[in-house]
């Protein structure tokens, strides 16, 4: 999704903020990060944006009114690209909006890092970015260096991990109009809560653009979600049929271009009943997450490579074996041995490999 190998770090402001309803504060730069160590900009450039390259899913800036200038970032970021000069003051308005959301107890102080990048590439064409990263996690680390006819071990706290982006997010100056594009990731904070959504939700204030990628997601998902817990409140339907079903709807996926309800209710789920009932549960997904689905769309394939990983296959037994069932269903047969009390699987197949 994201290149950088032509992309170069323009500007960088370093700020830090706490969180203040645990009395801490934030401190502002008085000046922009001057770097003129070429290594160190390129350690920076993989710091910040190596993590956005398996990123798939993008976002857009937006707030409850429809009206974007009410969004704060939104508002800074549109003045940023119209007047560059200014990039150190509005990296300062940024800071500051960013201390006032963290309005948690358990949100983490760290550094906040605004960063202007020329020439990054997102779905195959190249913008100018602004990046926003915050460290919260700090790592301590040893160093080894010679000393005479030995060597000494040194250690550093406090320091930063390049390999772990915490939070970050690029806002590309392109569909300005819409709300930009904009990716993101967020490593902490993964628990439920506030302390979970602040960077999303309260700061940024992001809502995920409804395109091919995330439709084919959200019906992957929806998909199997309804298989694994819904279909059981109308049908009696055992695990290896749920493991059929789901390999099914991945190679419809998989197979092809366009998706179409109708077509698919037919192929792959197969019953009228079940079929009403999966609709039933995506109006309901629209209506709570405000989002259109849609009865027909273009497959995404990096969707469908990505959602292809969390479709388990496996039939797992007690704790003895565990069955990758990926083809015909009717190879596979189960019944009740009254003798040993116990279920039990016959198998079919033609060699063993």
């Amino acid at each position: 999704m994201i290149t950088y190998f032509e992309s170069l770090l323009e500007q960088i402001s370093v700020h830090r903020v706490g969180n203040k309803l645990q009395d801490e504060y934030f401190t502002l730069s008085d000046s922009p990060l001057k770097i003129n160590d070429e290594l160190l900009q390129n350690l920076l450039m993989q710091y910040f944006l190596k993590p956005f390259e398996k990123v798939n899913e993008v976002y857009r800036l937006i707030h409850s009114t429809d009206d974007l200038e009410l969004n704060e970032v939104y508002h800074f970021v549109k003045q940023l690209f119209a007047q560059p000069d200014k990039f150190h003051e509005i990296s300062q308005q940024i800071t500051r909006h960013l201390f006032d959301v963290s309005s948690h107890p358990k949100i983490k102080g760290g550094e906040v890092y605004i960063t202007l990048f020329r020439d990054v590439q997102i779905e195959g064409e190249v913008f100018q970015a602004l990046g926003i990263f915050k460290s919260e996690t700090k790592e301590t680390y040893l160093r080894v260096y010679p000393d005479g006819d030995g060597f000494t071990v040194a250690y550093e706290q406090e320091a930063i991990n390049i390999q772990k982006l915490d939070k970050g997010c690029l806002i590309f100056d392109t569909e300005e109009d819409k709300g930009y594009k904009v990716v993101v990731i967020d490593q902490t904070n993964k628990s439920a809560g506030e302390a979970a959504v602040y960077w999303k939700d309260d700061f940024l204030k992001l809502k995920i653009r409804n395109d091919d990628f995330n439709q084919t997601t959200n019906y992957l998902n929806l998909y199997k979600d309804f298989v694994s817990e819904k279909i059981d409140d109308d049908f009696e339907i055992s695990k290896p049929d749920k493991i059929d079903l789901l390999n099914r709807s991945m190679k419809y996926f998989k197979e092809k271009d366009t998706f179409d309800f109708e077509e698919f209710s037919e192929e792959v789920i197969g019953n009228e009943t079940a079929a009403t009932s999966f609709k039933e549960m995506i109006q309901n997904y629209e209506t709570e997450f405000d989002v259109e689905i849609g009865d027909s769309f273009e497959i995404s394939a990096p969707a469908v490579k990505k959602q292809n990983s969390n479709y388990k296959s496996v039939l797992k037994l007690d704790k003895n074996f565990s069955v990758y069932i990926h083809g015909d269903r009717k190879l596979l047969e189960n019944d009740f041995d009254e003798d040993k009390g116990m279920n039990y699987y016959k198998l079919y197949y033609k060699e063993e490999k």
